[in-house]
């Protein structure tokens, strides 16, 4: 298997485990919840891990920040779900807390990835102004 750089960068890895920890989650979800809170909650986790590893694909860093957004609006999006799940009894207090200091982790080091990205294209244009 060819060691891409995503799987290196702990944004990747934590969206991963959030992933994981989703999936485990939505096991206890009532069947009605099948093709309505279920799929979109799926659809958002696997968005945070894919958006990361597709952004750091990129060669442009401008792409990579792009797709950093998108990640972090579909961590946002699981959290909301996580809230409706909990106001509904699907999870306890303690899944819903357990995944929200999951998902703060991931937020900053979502955030300290797009900083450091910014200020790499910050100076990249600094440069390329001053030839």
């Amino acid at each position: 298997m060819n060691d891409f750089y995503y799987r290196k960068v702990d944004a990747y890895q934590l969206a991963k485990e959030m992933a994981s920890y989703i999936y485990q989650l939505l096991r206890k979800y009532p069947q009605e919840e099948r093709y309505a809170l279920i799929d979109q909650t799926r659809r958002a986790a696997i968005s945070i891990p894919a958006n990361i590893a597709e952004g750091l694909g990129r060669f442009a860093i401008k792409e990579r920040i792009h797709f950093l957004d998108i990640a972090y609006g579909s961590l946002t999006e699981v959290l909301c779900e996580l809230e409706i799940a909990f106001d509904n009894r699907y999870i306890s207090e303690d899944e819903f807390n357990k995944a929200e200091q999951l998902a703060t982790r991931i937020s900053l080091t979502i955030y300290g990835l797009k900083k450091s990205l910014e200020e790499k294209n910050k100076m990249r244009n600094l440069i390329n102004n001053h030839e």
